[in-house]
Protein backbone atom coordinates (compact mmCIF):
# COMPACT_ATOMS: atom_id res chain seq x y z
CA UNK A 1 0.00 0.00 0.00
CA UNK A 2 1.32 3.59 -0.44
CA UNK A 3 -0.26 6.78 0.66
CA UNK A 4 -0.41 9.93 -0.46
CA UNK A 5 -0.78 13.28 2.44
CA UNK A 6 -1.61 16.45 1.08
CA UNK A 7 -1.67 19.06 3.75
CA UNK A 8 -3.25 22.48 2.78
CA UNK A 9 -4.08 25.38 4.32
CA UNK A 10 -7.71 24.71 4.43
CA UNK A 11 -8.27 21.05 3.87
CA UNK A 12 -6.06 17.55 4.33
CA UNK A 13 -6.74 14.73 1.55
CA UNK A 14 -5.50 11.39 1.78
CA UNK A 15 -5.45 8.51 -1.14
CA UNK A 16 -4.15 4.95 -0.36
CA UNK A 17 -3.13 2.86 -3.58
CA UNK A 18 -1.92 -0.03 -4.15
CA UNK A 19 -0.42 -1.44 -7.10
CA UNK A 20 -0.08 -4.77 -9.56
CA UNK A 21 2.11 -4.25 -11.45
CA UNK A 22 2.07 -1.02 -13.60
CA UNK A 23 -1.50 -0.76 -12.56
CA UNK A 24 -2.86 1.51 -9.45
CA UNK A 25 -6.19 0.52 -7.78
CA UNK A 26 -8.07 3.00 -5.23
CA UNK A 27 -7.86 1.59 -1.71
CA UNK A 28 -8.86 4.37 0.52
CA UNK A 29 -9.45 8.82 0.07
CA UNK A 30 -10.86 11.32 2.36
CA UNK A 31 -10.86 15.01 3.10
CA UNK A 32 -11.15 16.83 6.11
CA UNK A 33 -11.82 20.65 6.59
CA UNK A 34 -8.73 22.30 8.90
CA UNK A 35 -8.51 25.83 10.39
CA UNK A 36 -5.04 26.54 12.52
CA UNK A 37 -1.62 26.78 12.12
CA UNK A 38 0.29 24.37 9.45
CA UNK A 39 3.64 22.99 10.23
CA UNK A 40 5.48 25.93 8.84
CA UNK A 41 3.65 28.61 10.98
CA UNK A 42 4.23 26.78 14.44
CA UNK A 43 7.19 27.60 17.09
CA UNK A 44 6.95 24.51 19.03
CA UNK A 45 5.36 21.00 18.81
CA UNK A 46 2.45 22.14 21.21
CA UNK A 47 0.86 23.95 18.43
CA UNK A 48 1.05 21.19 15.96
CA UNK A 49 -1.50 19.23 18.01
CA UNK A 50 -4.57 20.57 16.47
CA UNK A 51 -3.18 19.46 12.69
CA UNK A 52 -2.07 16.13 14.46
CA UNK A 53 -5.45 15.19 15.68
CA UNK A 54 -7.10 16.38 12.17
CA UNK A 55 -4.70 14.26 10.36
CA UNK A 56 -5.73 11.07 12.88
CA UNK A 57 -8.99 12.11 12.48
CA UNK A 58 -8.94 11.82 8.46
CA UNK A 59 -7.02 8.55 8.64
CA UNK A 60 -9.61 6.91 11.04
CA UNK A 61 -12.24 8.17 9.18
CA UNK A 62 -11.11 7.21 5.57
CA UNK A 63 -9.78 3.40 6.99
CA UNK A 64 -6.06 3.90 5.66
CA UNK A 65 -4.68 1.00 6.77
CA UNK A 66 -1.16 1.78 6.03
CA UNK A 67 0.89 3.51 8.23
CA UNK A 68 3.64 4.83 5.34
CA UNK A 69 3.05 8.15 3.63
CA UNK A 70 4.86 10.24 1.56
CA UNK A 71 3.99 14.20 1.67
CA UNK A 72 4.37 17.04 0.40
CA UNK A 73 5.90 20.41 1.11
CA UNK A 74 4.16 24.21 0.85
CA UNK A 75 5.45 25.02 -2.61
CA UNK A 76 5.88 28.94 -1.78
CA UNK A 77 8.84 27.44 0.94
CA UNK A 78 10.93 25.05 -1.91
CA UNK A 79 12.97 26.67 -4.06
CA UNK A 80 12.70 24.83 -7.66
CA UNK A 81 15.05 26.46 -10.34
CA UNK A 82 15.80 25.17 -14.06
CA UNK A 83 19.47 25.36 -14.23
CA UNK A 84 22.08 24.50 -17.43
CA UNK A 85 25.33 23.01 -17.34
CA UNK A 86 28.22 22.28 -20.38
CA UNK A 87 27.36 18.72 -20.93
CA UNK A 88 28.70 17.08 -18.63
CA UNK A 89 29.20 13.51 -16.74
CA UNK A 90 26.63 12.95 -13.80
CA UNK A 91 28.50 12.80 -11.76
CA UNK A 92 30.50 16.12 -12.51
CA UNK A 93 27.04 17.57 -13.03
CA UNK A 94 26.06 16.09 -9.38
CA UNK A 95 29.40 17.63 -8.21
CA UNK A 96 28.76 21.07 -9.95
CA UNK A 97 25.49 21.23 -8.27
CA UNK A 98 26.99 20.61 -5.26
CA UNK A 99 29.36 23.63 -5.27
CA UNK A 100 27.57 26.32 -6.80
CA UNK A 101 23.88 25.26 -5.70
CA UNK A 102 23.86 28.43 -3.14
CA UNK A 103 23.95 31.10 -5.72
CA UNK A 104 20.21 29.55 -7.03
CA UNK A 105 18.59 29.31 -3.56
CA UNK A 106 18.21 32.55 -1.14
CA UNK A 107 19.35 30.32 2.07
CA UNK A 108 22.63 28.89 2.89
CA UNK A 109 23.15 25.31 1.44
CA UNK A 110 24.26 23.89 4.50
CA UNK A 111 20.95 25.29 6.42
CA UNK A 112 18.84 23.32 3.19
CA UNK A 113 18.26 20.09 1.63
CA UNK A 114 19.19 19.84 -1.78
CA UNK A 115 18.57 17.34 -4.71
CA UNK A 116 18.75 17.35 -8.44
CA UNK A 117 17.55 15.54 -11.69
CA UNK A 118 18.93 15.87 -15.07
CA UNK A 119 15.78 16.42 -17.23
CA UNK A 120 17.31 16.94 -20.58
CA UNK A 121 20.81 16.33 -22.10
CA UNK A 122 21.07 18.82 -25.47
CA UNK A 123 23.89 17.57 -27.68
CA UNK A 124 22.52 19.68 -30.57
CA UNK A 125 23.08 23.12 -28.91
CA UNK A 126 25.70 25.21 -29.48
CA UNK A 127 26.93 25.01 -26.83
CA UNK A 128 25.66 21.34 -25.69
CA UNK A 129 24.03 21.53 -22.30
CA UNK A 130 22.94 19.89 -19.49
CA UNK A 131 18.94 20.75 -18.29
CA UNK A 132 19.18 20.07 -14.80
CA UNK A 133 15.97 20.63 -12.51
CA UNK A 134 17.38 21.62 -8.54
CA UNK A 135 14.87 21.48 -6.12
CA UNK A 136 16.06 22.99 -2.42
CA UNK A 137 14.23 23.21 0.98
CA UNK A 138 14.82 23.96 4.04
CA UNK A 139 15.78 21.43 6.82
CA UNK A 140 14.09 23.43 9.57
CA UNK A 141 10.88 23.13 7.71
CA UNK A 142 11.65 19.77 6.90
CA UNK A 143 12.62 18.51 10.18
CA UNK A 144 9.05 20.30 11.32
CA UNK A 145 6.92 17.96 8.87
CA UNK A 146 8.95 15.03 9.88
CA UNK A 147 8.03 15.87 13.43
CA UNK A 148 4.43 16.25 12.97
CA UNK A 149 4.23 12.87 11.29
CA UNK A 150 6.45 11.57 13.93
CA UNK A 151 3.83 12.61 16.36
CA UNK A 152 0.45 11.21 13.95
CA UNK A 153 2.34 7.44 14.82
CA UNK A 154 3.07 7.34 11.06
CA UNK A 155 6.19 6.49 8.87
CA UNK A 156 7.76 9.22 7.06
CA UNK A 157 8.57 8.03 3.36
CA UNK A 158 9.17 10.39 1.22
CA UNK A 159 8.78 14.17 1.24
CA UNK A 160 8.57 16.08 -1.82
CA UNK A 161 7.62 19.14 -3.71
CA UNK A 162 3.56 19.27 -4.91
CA UNK A 163 4.18 20.19 -8.27
CA UNK A 164 6.71 17.25 -8.44
CA UNK A 165 3.36 14.85 -7.43
CA UNK A 166 1.23 16.77 -9.54
CA UNK A 167 3.41 16.03 -12.47
CA UNK A 168 3.07 12.28 -11.45
CA UNK A 169 -0.87 12.33 -11.52
CA UNK A 170 -1.22 14.70 -14.23
CA UNK A 171 1.36 15.39 -17.02
CA UNK A 172 0.95 13.28 -20.17
CA UNK A 173 4.29 11.82 -21.04
CA UNK A 174 4.67 13.27 -24.05
CA UNK A 175 3.49 16.99 -24.32
CA UNK A 176 4.40 19.65 -22.96
CA UNK A 177 1.89 21.15 -20.76
CA UNK A 178 0.79 23.87 -17.71
CA UNK A 179 -0.27 22.90 -14.38
CA UNK A 180 -1.73 25.09 -12.31
CA UNK A 181 -2.84 24.38 -8.48
CA UNK A 182 -5.07 26.47 -7.14
CA UNK A 183 -4.74 26.21 -3.46
CA UNK A 184 -6.17 28.76 -0.81
CA UNK A 185 -2.90 30.92 -0.07
CA UNK A 186 -1.13 29.96 -3.44
CA UNK A 187 -1.46 29.41 -7.34
CA UNK A 188 1.61 27.29 -8.34
CA UNK A 189 2.24 26.60 -11.64
CA UNK A 190 4.54 24.36 -13.62
CA UNK A 191 5.32 23.79 -17.35
CA UNK A 192 5.92 20.03 -17.90
CA UNK A 193 7.87 18.63 -20.94
CA UNK A 194 7.85 15.10 -21.80
CA UNK A 195 6.60 14.06 -18.39
CA UNK A 196 9.93 16.26 -16.81
CA UNK A 197 9.88 19.47 -14.41
CA UNK A 198 10.94 22.09 -16.56
CA UNK A 199 9.68 25.03 -15.09
CA UNK A 200 7.94 26.43 -11.75
CA UNK A 201 6.50 29.36 -10.31
CA UNK A 202 4.30 30.55 -7.32
CA UNK A 203 1.96 33.46 -6.73
CA UNK A 204 -0.34 34.05 -3.63
CA UNK A 205 -3.24 34.76 -6.26
CA UNK A 206 -5.78 32.06 -5.30
CA UNK A 207 -8.13 30.36 -3.43
CA UNK A 208 -8.65 33.27 -0.60
CA UNK A 209 -8.01 36.31 -3.18
CA UNK A 210 -11.22 34.54 -5.06
CA UNK A 211 -13.14 34.27 -1.91
CA UNK A 212 -12.52 38.37 -1.03
CA UNK A 213 -13.07 39.27 -3.96
CA UNK A 214 -16.44 37.68 -4.14
CA UNK A 215 -17.31 39.19 -0.28
CA UNK A 216 -16.35 42.60 -1.09
CA UNK A 217 -17.76 42.94 -4.67
CA UNK A 218 -21.24 41.62 -3.15
CA UNK A 219 -20.33 42.82 0.35
CA UNK A 220 -21.40 39.68 1.66
CA UNK A 221 -19.20 37.75 4.85
CA UNK A 222 -16.33 35.41 3.59
CA UNK A 223 -17.90 31.97 4.60
CA UNK A 224 -21.38 33.09 2.00
CA UNK A 225 -18.79 34.07 -0.69
CA UNK A 226 -17.10 30.88 -0.46
CA UNK A 227 -20.10 29.01 -0.84
CA UNK A 228 -21.32 31.46 -3.64
CA UNK A 229 -17.57 31.09 -5.07
CA UNK A 230 -18.21 27.25 -5.62
CA UNK A 231 -21.75 27.47 -6.59
CA UNK A 232 -21.85 30.15 -9.15
CA UNK A 233 -17.80 30.33 -10.06
CA UNK A 234 -17.02 32.22 -13.48
CA UNK A 235 -21.08 31.44 -15.13
CA UNK A 236 -22.35 34.30 -16.27
CA UNK A 237 -26.09 32.90 -16.32
CA UNK A 238 -26.03 32.66 -12.57
CA UNK A 239 -27.19 35.38 -9.91
CA UNK A 240 -27.11 37.86 -13.05
CA UNK A 241 -23.37 37.22 -13.42
CA UNK A 242 -22.54 39.15 -10.10
CA UNK A 243 -20.21 36.47 -9.20
CA UNK A 244 -18.05 36.09 -12.34
CA UNK A 245 -18.08 40.02 -12.52
CA UNK A 246 -16.16 39.72 -9.28
CA UNK A 247 -13.90 37.02 -10.23
CA UNK A 248 -12.78 38.09 -13.71
CA UNK A 249 -10.56 40.53 -12.64
CA UNK A 250 -9.05 38.39 -10.57
CA UNK A 251 -8.84 35.24 -12.98
CA UNK A 252 -7.24 38.20 -15.34
CA UNK A 253 -4.27 38.03 -13.28
CA UNK A 254 -3.82 34.63 -13.23
CA UNK A 255 -4.23 34.04 -16.94
CA UNK A 256 -1.21 37.10 -17.04
CA UNK A 257 0.94 35.12 -15.28
CA UNK A 258 0.51 31.88 -16.88
CA UNK A 259 1.44 33.71 -19.85
CA UNK A 260 4.44 35.24 -18.60
CA UNK A 261 5.72 31.59 -17.87
CA UNK A 262 5.23 30.26 -21.22
CA UNK A 263 6.68 33.28 -22.86
CA UNK A 264 9.80 32.85 -20.56
CA UNK A 265 9.74 28.92 -20.96
CA UNK A 266 9.82 29.33 -24.84
CA UNK A 267 12.75 32.27 -24.58
CA UNK A 268 14.43 29.67 -22.70
CA UNK A 269 13.36 26.33 -24.64
CA UNK A 270 12.93 27.85 -27.92
CA UNK A 271 10.32 27.20 -30.54
CA UNK A 272 8.15 24.91 -27.99
CA UNK A 273 4.63 24.72 -28.06
CA UNK A 274 2.45 24.54 -24.69
CA UNK A 275 0.04 21.64 -25.72
CA UNK A 276 -2.63 22.33 -22.92
CA UNK A 277 -2.97 23.48 -19.70
CA UNK A 278 -4.36 20.84 -16.89
CA UNK A 279 -5.99 22.65 -13.61
CA UNK A 280 -5.56 20.79 -9.86
CA UNK A 281 -6.58 22.15 -6.87
CA UNK A 282 -9.78 23.06 -4.86
CA UNK A 283 -10.62 26.68 -7.20
CA UNK A 284 -10.45 23.94 -10.28
CA UNK A 285 -13.81 22.82 -9.48
CA UNK A 286 -15.51 26.08 -10.02
CA UNK A 287 -18.11 26.36 -13.00
CA UNK A 288 -17.07 27.61 -15.88
CA UNK A 289 -13.23 27.92 -15.42
CA UNK A 290 -11.89 26.30 -18.02
CA UNK A 291 -13.88 27.74 -20.50
CA UNK A 292 -12.87 31.06 -19.35
CA UNK A 293 -9.01 30.44 -19.02
CA UNK A 294 -9.21 28.93 -22.44
CA UNK A 295 -10.92 32.10 -24.08
CA UNK A 296 -8.37 34.36 -22.29
CA UNK A 297 -5.25 32.21 -23.02
CA UNK A 298 -6.07 31.33 -26.41
CA UNK A 299 -4.88 27.31 -25.29
CA UNK A 300 -6.71 24.48 -24.52
CA UNK A 301 -7.53 24.55 -20.82
CA UNK A 302 -8.77 21.17 -18.93
CA UNK A 303 -10.07 20.51 -15.08
CA UNK A 304 -6.74 17.53 -14.61
CA UNK A 305 -8.38 14.05 -13.36
CA UNK A 306 -5.43 12.34 -11.24
CA UNK A 307 -7.90 8.99 -11.16
CA UNK A 308 -7.35 8.74 -14.82
CA UNK A 309 -4.67 6.62 -14.23
CA UNK A 310 -5.86 4.79 -10.84
CA UNK A 311 -8.34 2.06 -11.04
CA UNK A 312 -11.74 3.02 -9.14
CA UNK A 313 -14.42 0.84 -8.27
CA UNK A 314 -18.02 2.39 -9.19
CA UNK A 315 -19.02 3.57 -5.41
CA UNK A 316 -15.70 5.03 -4.94
CA UNK A 317 -15.94 6.96 -8.36
CA UNK A 318 -19.58 8.08 -7.58
CA UNK A 319 -18.51 9.99 -4.21
CA UNK A 320 -15.30 11.06 -5.74
CA UNK A 321 -17.64 12.81 -8.02
CA UNK A 322 -16.69 16.91 -8.11
CA UNK A 323 -13.84 16.48 -5.75
CA UNK A 324 -10.91 15.13 -8.28
CA UNK A 325 -9.34 18.36 -8.93
CA UNK A 326 -8.69 18.26 -4.69
CA UNK A 327 -6.43 14.94 -4.94
CA UNK A 328 -4.30 15.74 -7.63
CA UNK A 329 -1.39 16.08 -5.48
CA UNK A 330 -2.13 12.96 -2.71
CA UNK A 331 -2.55 10.36 -5.87
CA UNK A 332 0.85 11.80 -7.15
CA UNK A 333 2.58 11.51 -3.86
CA UNK A 334 0.88 7.92 -3.75
CA UNK A 335 2.10 7.09 -7.08
CA UNK A 336 5.46 7.45 -6.31
CA UNK A 337 7.38 3.97 -6.30
CA UNK A 338 10.50 4.69 -4.86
Amino acid sequence: MSVGLDIGSKTIKVIELSQNKDKWELKASGIIGYQGKLAEQTQDDKELVPLVEAIRKLFKEAKISSRNVAISLPEPNVFTRTIRFPLLTDAEIASAVKWEAEQYIPIPKEEAVIQHEIIEKKEDTSPAQAVVLLVAAPKKLIEKYSKLIEMCKLNLVVVETGLLALVRSLAPPNKTVLLANFGARSTDIAIVKNGKLAFTRSIHTAGEVFTRAVAQALGIQDAQAEEYKRTYGLNESQLEGKVKSALSPVFNMVADEMKKAIQYFQSEEGKVNVDSIMLAGGSAAMPNIAPTLTRLLGIEVVVGNPFTKVSVDPQASKSLSGFAPFYSVSVGLAMRED
